[in-house]
């Protein structure tokens, strides 16, 4: 039976309906009034996460022939992925007044439901039609600006996008061949050969690992992030991460459990290389936006040691989701320090942002410091459950390398926070309001989660977000 339930899908038609509105309204509004259009997103992004609290209280379900499942992990992306939507049609004052002002709200909530149809997708062919939707809007959002360093940007990242997404559709045509169906929970793996699984399996991930900027796929990250506009960069390194962790984990802990085949170690590997190179590549970046770009390469290493224990760990799933939800917060209060000072370039620019903007220079603090893992803060907490999940896995190698880049990465948010907070006033720098406004909420939301989340987790199970 198809079971087909479209009030269960409501925060993605949500999305999917402004998206259609906001391009007809772009279509006929005057340039002055396509803040209308931001205004419709925003309001779709609220609706969306006030439906899903209020349906997350409802048993599990499979809808349209179980090809898309609602369950604790999708609840949990479609509240995270549209409140970082909300945050970024909060950063989007730069883009106010352009003349395609309508269509970046529109490329943005496209990527967005893109990216909650990845984490739900329970089926081959659902998981490469959710990667196609959640990569194509944001080739065109890398260079909306239409300057050349967006341009350039923008090429690179459809070029590689392009290339593994083809290897994906190829993954997922052998998963289906050898395995006879495309639904998850209908594969038969154990019985198909394990090197046409391996095979399969490896491409089908590699389209995922593009999305979440993970080593060997991610040498669009720091281009395009520099590249793009902040608000843009913010976007794309935060959001179609959430999304493509989840289905990754998901692929690996539903068809590829029986399988015959350790895949344990394979993103065991992929998260230590990941994790270690993100670091290095940062540690001596003088232009902030590649720091931050390299920072999420190597956040995403500790979201995979957790997915590398799906089904082994109890804490698997929760630790991520907990992780995805607390980086979401702390990644986007960075780029909204970024974002209100666009014409601050280099670690030298912030050079005693401390005396010209306080706050600003607090929440940056503060921000940066939780992109380390520095309790009270909310990637603390997400962290140690990581690392206990790991631990719970028999992964203690992959926790010990975890810990080692946790204090090296110490020293390259340190090269940017030391001269925030001393020396000489730099050169007036222009500030953006409404995007200082989002950095100091978010560092007090990075805050008040990391104390709510350590206040809870000593009685942290698996039941977490039930």
């Amino acid at each position: 039976m198809m079971n087909e339930n479209p009030a269960a899908l409501l925060p993605e038609i949500f999305l999917a309906l402004a998206a259609v509105l906001g391009l007809l309204l772009g279509s006929y509004l005057p340039r002055h009034r396509q803040w209308l259009v931001r205004v419709l997103s925003a309001v779709a992004c609220v609706a969306g996460i006030a439906v899903t609290v209020t349906m997350w209280s409802g048993m599990d379900q499979a809808v349209f022939g179980g090809s898309y499942v609602i369950d604790v992990a999708t609840n949990a992306t479609r509240v995270i992925v549209l409140l970082a939507t909300l945050i970024i049609t909060g950063l989007a004052g730069e883009v106010a007044g352009w003349v395609r002002e309508a269509e970046f709200h529109v490329l943005v909530l496209l990527a967005a439901l893109g990216t909650v149809v990845l984490a739900g997708a329970a089926d081959l062919m659902l998981l490469a039609a959710g990667y196609l939707l959640a990569s194509i809007p944001l080739y065109a959002l890398a260079g909306f600006a239409k300057d050349k360093a967006g341009t350039e940007a923008a090429l690179k990242f459809y070029l590689l996008g392009a290339l593994l997404g083809v290897v994906t559709l190829i993954g997922v045509m052998l998963l289906f061949g050898v395995g006879g169906a495309t639904g998850y929970m209908e594969l038969r793996l154990a019985e198909a050969p394990s090197a046409a699984v391996a095979v399969g399996t490896i491409a089908a991930l590699a389209g995922l690992l593009f999305k979440i900027g993970a080593v060997p796929a991610h040498f669009w990250v720091p281009d395009v992030t520099e590249g793009a506009r902040p608000v843009v960069a913010a976007f794309v390194t935060t959001v179609p991460k959430i999304g493509a962790v989840v289905a990754t984990y998901r692929l690996v802990a539903v068809p590829l459990r029986d399988a015959g085949v350790d895949w344990s170690l394979l993103i065991a590997v992929i998260a230590a290389a990941t994790m270690t190179l993100g670091n290095l590549a940062a540690f001596f970046q003088d232009n902030v936006r590649r720091l931050l770009a390299y920072s999420t390469i190597s956040q995403v290493g500790y979201l995979l040691m957790a997915v590398a224990v799906a089904e082994r760990a109890e804490l698997a799933l929760p630790s991520v989701l907990l992780y995805l939800a607390a980086y979401s917060i702390t990644n986007l209060g960075a780029f909204a320090v970024v974002c209100a000072l666009p014409s601050a370039i280099t670690l030298e620019d912030y050079r005693g942002l401390v005396r010209a903007r306080p706050w600003l220079a607090v929440s940056l603090v503060v921000c940066l410091l939780g992109l380390v893992g520095t309790p009270p803060t909310a990637v603390f907490a997400g962290k140690l459950t990581v690392f206990i999940a790991a631990l719970d896995g028999d992964l203690l190698w992959l926790v010990v390398l975890g810990a080692v880049n946790t204090v090296a990465s110490l020293f390259y948010y340190l090269r940017w926070v030391v001269p925030a907070v001393r020396g000489e006033t730099a050169d007036a720098l222009h500030l953006r309001p409404s995007a200082a406004r989002v950095a100091y909420t978010l560092a007090v939301a990075s805050v008040a989660g990391g104390v709510l989340s350590g206040a809870a987790l000593p009685t942290l199970d698996g039941s977490l977000f039930r």
